[in-house]
C-alpha cells in the first residue's frame, strides 16, 4: 500500500484516530494536509509525524468558509487530493433525550454531520474532476444501534452513514470511492470523556463496563482504526465503495 506522491487530507488530525491515521499514511510516503481546530495542537502533533511534506491548517469544520478554505489551500499547495479522511467528531454531553438541550444537539450535529457534509461538498468536486480518489468517513458503532444517554451522538453517526452511502453513489461514475469505518470504543481522549460523562467519578468502572460489552474485552487502539483507513484508501480496496466496516472486537456479532 504505497502512497508515495499521494496527497491525504485528514480532519480531526491533532489527536486520536486522526493523528494515528496521519502517522500511518506518512509511513507509506504520503503528503499530508492536517486539519484541526487549533494550530498549536496541530504543531504538537506534527512533531510526532515523520512526513516529507506536511501542511497544517486550523479550521472549524462546522463553518463553511473555513472548510472551503482548507480544501482550497490543500489543492493550491499539492495540486490534487487523493484521499480524504473525513474524521473530525465530538461526543457531546450525556443525557436522556427528554433532558437533552438544543445547544448540545447543535454542537454535535455541527461537527459530526455538518462538518462531514461540508467536507464532502468541497472535496468531491476536486476528486470528480480528477476522476479518482478515496474518501473514508469516520462513523461509529453508534451509527448502527442505540445507546441510552447518547441519543444525539448516535443520531449524528446514523446521519454520517447516510451521507456515506449517498456520496458513494454520486461519485461512482467518476472513479471515486467512499467508505466508512464504524469503531466501537477506541482508547482515545474522546473515549475518556465518554467514560466521565457516563459515570462521573467512576471512570474506571465505566471503562470496565464498556470493555466487557466487547467480546474481545478491550478497546481498539487508534492505530487499528488507522490501518483500516489506509487499506480502504488504497488500491487494494479498488472495488469497495458505499460500505461501512465495523471494527469493534466482535461487538457487532451480538446484534442483528
Amino acid at each position: 500500500m504505497d502512497f508515495s506522491g499521494k496527497v491525504v487530507l485528514i480532519t480531526g488530525a491533532a489527536a486520536g484516530i486522526g493523528l494515528a491515521a496521519a502517522k500511518a499514511f506518512a509511513k507509506e510516503g504520503a503528503k499530508l494536509a492536517l486539519i484541526d481546530l487549533k494550530l498549536e495542537a496541530l504543531q504538537k502533533a506534527a512533531n510526532s509525524i515523520e512526513a516529507e511534506d506536511l501542511l497544517l491548517l486550523p479550521a472549524d469544520v462546522s463553518k463553511e468558509d473555513e472548510v472551503k478554505q482548507y480544501v482550497t489551500e490543500t489543492k493550491n499547495k499539492f495540486g490534487k487530493i487523493d484521499v480524504f479522511i473525513n474524521n473530525a467528531g465530538i461526543n457531546g454531553k450525556f443525557g436522556l433525550l427528554d433532558k437533552q438541550t438544543v445547544d448540545n444537539y447543535q454542537a454535535v450535529f455541527g461537527v459530526n454531520v455538518l462538518g462531514a457534509f461540508l467536507g464532502l461538498k468541497y472535496v468531491l468536486p476536486i476528486m470528480k474532476e480528477q476522476r479518482s480518489g478515496a474518501i473514508v468517513n469516520t462513523a461509529s458503532n453508534g451509527g448502527l444501534l442505540g445507546a441510552p444517554g447518547m441519543g444525539i451522538y448516535v443520531a449524528s453517526k446514523h446521519a454520517v452513514l447516510g451521507l456515506n452511502k449517498t456520496a458513494a453513489l454520486e461519485a461512482a461514475d467518476y472513479g471515486v470511492r467512499v467508505n466508512a469505518v464504524a469503531p466501537s470504543g477506541v482508547d482515545t481522549q474522546m473515549m475518556k470523556s465518554i467514560e466521565t460523562n457516563a459515570m462521573p467519578g467512576k471512570e474506571g468502572e465505566a471503562r470496565t463496563a464498556f470493555e466487557n460489552s466487547v467480546p474481545m474485552k478491550r478497546y481498539a487502539t487508534p492505530e487499528e482504526i488507522a490501518d483500516l483507513m489506509v487499506f480502504l484508501s488504497s488500491d487494494k480496496a479498488s472495488f469497495i465503495s458505499g460500505s461501512y466496516y465495523r471494527i469493534d472486537g466482535g461487538q457487532g456479532a451480538t446484534s442483528v
